[in-house]
């Protein structure tokens, strides 16, 4: 059954406060076979090298493309869509600090089982912190993102009512789950996330775009700019998953592996995975798994929290703010406050919609307002793909804009496993089809048979906007199942916004589109 709840809150006015975007990824395991419910390159840190030094490759030659930095070797996946990768099965160890020592993966097949919590935690890879990763893959990552960003919107905005989601989240906490999937699956996934590399370079790729994201933190600067991603894995002890899937895992998420017991305890696995995510999100996020969320069929959540603080680079003057009407599509107009200044922004305008960008204090991140015109709004919504949006943000240029917007702020919740199912990926949550079998090497081929399938994936999010910045969260759980210028100033735009609008915010040296939205009543 699908649902999407939008409610809203009141206005908040004061400093900038902290968004946080957390990603659940749950494997759970019900009872029966067959229940389904670019030329430069980039390094961590975002600096962009426009003719980097030539790396060896395993031949001896010199390639172009690539960063020269020291980088941990990928465990080997599968190109194509078949079996699992034979090099063994590893314990997810009990939970204990980051910064897990190097180890030799076993090599044999032989699965072994994972540790209680008191249990001593076998050793696994470290993250790769310095990947040699060429730009145009992270760019790959980030238009795929885009691309699939605006796939969802058309999906969602049939619902109606306010719309907000982060495309990262989702496509990041996909990806995790993404690594363990074979055959049909693995090709249904790419397509409809828009995963256009092969799982050796997309996963590795994900892990630069992260570090280049979370590469400058500026808190300490007074700037007011500070983003930060974590991740953890949550293990049933007692069961086996394979090396490969997660070292994938650890090498280019990060993930911590910790023991827990679901089978006896689920609901005390429940509350630790809860502190983790309130820990991580400076308690923006609390209960996110409900009760009844995990259970005694739970194996493995996948998590992943993004912390984001900002403040405007330009902030509005809170004296400026005026209650004036908003008009609605249905001709109705509401009064709400309004915020106002005129600076500089970057800003176009082409047929049939003004957009302006403002940016956050630092530079690295910003928010793209796209206002259609009055009584066009469907038509500009219906019009939008990767392209169209890239275009418009493309065409933006400095110029002196008086801007009038709303204050506003909203939560969404949306259950989107018939959403994904219909974008083109319907294996995923089918218990006869699914084939994870990336992730303990279990296929379903015969009568009797238990593997995993994707049960559902839930998305919640958050965001206020007011004078001084923006804070905004979002969550993201995957259940996972088994089934058995100088001179005279000029004369400025006018810009405002009292009608519909669509909002992205956005990474500037990527692209890459962390939250995506639509006021349609603020």
């Amino acid at each position: 059954m699908e649902w999407n709840v939008v409610r809203q809150r009141s206005p908040a006015v004061g400093w900038v406060k902290f968004g946080h975007l957390a990603i659940f990824l749950f494997l759970i395991f019900p009872a029966a076979l067959g229940s389904s419910s670019c030329g430069s390159e980039v390094t961590p840190t975002g600096t962009v090298i426009s003719k980097p030094s030539p790396v060896p490759t395993a031949e001896g030659e010199l390639e172009q493309g690539a960063i020269p930095l020291p980088v941990q070797p990928v465990p080997a996946m599968t190109a194509s869509p078949t079996a699992p990768t034979e090099g063994g099965t590893r314990e997810v160890p009990a939970a204990r600090p980051t910064g897990l020592p190097t180890t030799t993966k076993p090599t044999s097949p032989t699965e072994r089982p994972v540790p209680s919590p008191t249990g001593a935690p076998p050793t696994i890879a470290e993250r790769d912190i310095r990947p040699v990763v060429a730009e145009r893959d992270v760019a790959a990552v980030a238009e795929g993102n885009t691309a699939f960003a605006l796939d969802l919107y058309s999906e969602l905005a049939r619902s109606g009512g306010n719309l907000f989601y982060s495309p990262y989240s989702l496509s990041q906490g996909i990806a995790m789950a993404y690594a363990g999937a074979r055959g049909d699956t693995e090709l249904q996934m790419a397509g409809a996330l828009r995963f256009d590399l092969p799982q050796e370079q997309l996963h590795s790729a994900f892990n630069a775009l992260d570090l280049t994201l979370t590469g400058r933190t500026s808190e300490e600067e007074g700037d007011g700019f500070v983003l930060r991603v974590a991740s953890s894995v949550w293990g049933q002890e007692g069961h086996g998953f394979l090396a490969e899937y997660l070292d994938v895992l650890t090498l280019n998420y990060g993930e911590e592996v910790r023991s827990v017991d679901f089978r006896r305890d689920a609901e005390g696995a429940r509350g630790r995975i809860n502190d983790w995510v309130m820990d991580e999100t400076e308690d923006r996020i609390r209960d996110l798994i409900p009760s009844g969320g995990v259970d005694e069929t739970t194996r493995l959540v996948l998590a992943n929290a993004v912390y984001f603080k900002a403040a405007w680079e330009n902030a509005f003057d809170e004296r400026a703010t005026k209650g004036r009407p908003f008009h609605l599509l249905d001709g109705r107009q509401r009064d709400v406050p309004m915020m106002r200044q005129q600076t500089e922004f970057r800003y176009s305008a082409g047929d049939g919609y003004q957009a302006v960008e403002l940016p956050y204090r630092g530079g690295e991140m910003a928010m793209s307002i796209l206002l259609p015109d009055s009584g066009r709004f469907r038509e500009f919504e219906e019009s939008l793909s990767a392209d169209s949006v890239e275009g418009m943000l493309d065409d933006l240029d400095y110029e002196m804009v008086r801007l009038t917007m709303p204050r506003f702020e909203m939560e969404s919740a949306f259950r989107l496993a018939d959403t994904l199912s219909a974008m083109g990926m319907p294996d995923a949550f089918d218990g006869e089809a699914a084939n994870f079998s990336g992730m303990d090497g279990r296929l379903c081929e015969k009568l009797g048979d238990i593997c995993l399938l994707i049960s559902d994936v839930l998305h919640k999010a958050f965001i206020s906007v007011d004078e001084a910045g923006t804070e905004a969260a979002a969550t993201t759980a995957v259940t996972i199942g088994e089934t058995q210028a100088e001179g005279p100033e000029p004369e400025p735009v006018e810009m405002v916004v009292d009608r519909p609008f669509m909002f992205i915010i956005r990474h500037q040296g990527t692209g890459a589109m962390v939250f995506t939205g639509r006021v349609l009543d603020p």
